[in-house]
């Protein structure tokens, strides 16, 4: 009997054991780079304060994100309980998640707002500007100058980021499966559709929401386009061609928000309350 079908058993099967082998290569991965250690013999993933970023099948920078909760447990949040807004929305697709990089903010990991509410001050500024700093960097770093945050990060001057380490987080065989151009054009396309859905059923969603629906359009259309390319012979086209700012105006602020005032109440900033 094939794995997985229901029929007679003894006994119930291990929770380990019921993810389809591709969610268990992922999660294994995962594992192992929240279990990494630096130089000094400490997991990355142990710093309560830092920021992460995810990559696509390309290594296109999707995502950036902050945490002052923990790294381990804001990441694995998004990455297997869906238990974030980013996921829960339908802004970010765990399964175009191929690399995760961590940039811990160690000088801060004592620190805790009723014990020295200053110091707890200096350091969430301080992680504010170097989650600005990383979102930059990954605007920068993206084919189409825009990545998928809901919610840009507040306008900070540029921050000095620690040393971080980027992780693989697919096997070679998940690669050979789900990075099949037709099958991420596929899984991509749900995603836009069940974004839009989101926007549609829900009616009043953020100005932010509605820019990560162009955005993530955008990438389909790309991905499509090079696929197209690839079986006529042809050079993948220009993602020049594409002009982010064109269609949904500067990503480096939020129009409705340009410096960040609204971001920075505690509301918002509250990580246990899964907001990004």
């Amino acid at each position: 009997m094939a794995r997985g079908v229901a029929g007679p058993a003894r006994s119930r099967p291990r929770r380990d054991d019921l993810p389809a082998a591709e969610v268990r290569d992922f999660r294994a991965l995962l594992n192992a780079a929240l279990s990494a250690t630096d130089g000094e013999g400490r997991k990355w993933a142990d710093a309560r304060w830092g920021c992460y970023a995810f990559y696509d099948y390309d290594g296109e920078p999707v995502y950036v994100g902050q945490t002052n909760e923990q790294l381990r447990v804001r990441v694995r949040r998004h990455l297997t309980n869906q238990r974030t807004d980013a996921v829960a929305m339908r802004v970010l697709d765990v399964f175009e998640v191929a690399e995760l990089e961590l940039w811990p903010l160690w000088e801060f990991q004592g620190v805790a707002k009723k014990r020295d509410p200053e110091t707890f001050a200096r350091a969430q500024a301080t992680l504010d500007a170097m989650e600005y700093t990383a979102y930059r960097q990954a605007i920068a770093a993206s084919r189409f100058k825009a990545i998928l945050n809901e919610k840009i990060p507040p306008v900070s001057e540029p921050a000095e980021l620690p040393t971080s380490r980027r992780f693989a987080l697919i096997s070679d065989a998940t690669r050979a499966e789900r990075g099949h151009a037709d099958v991420r054009i596929a899984r991509r396309a749900e995603t836009l559709s069940r974004l839009a859905a989101v926007a549609h059923e829900r009616g009043e969603v953020s100005d932010g929401l509605r820019r990560v629906l162009v955005i993530q359009a955008v990438r389909l259309a790309y991905l499509s386009a090079a696929r197209l390319a690839y079986v006529e012979g042809r050079d993948s086209p220009d993602p020049a061609a594409i002009d982010i700012e064109r269609l949904v105006g500067s990503v480096l602020y939020e129009h409705s928000d340009p410096y960040g005032a609204a971001a920075r109440e505690p509301a918002d900033r509250d990580e246990a309350d899964s907001l990004f």
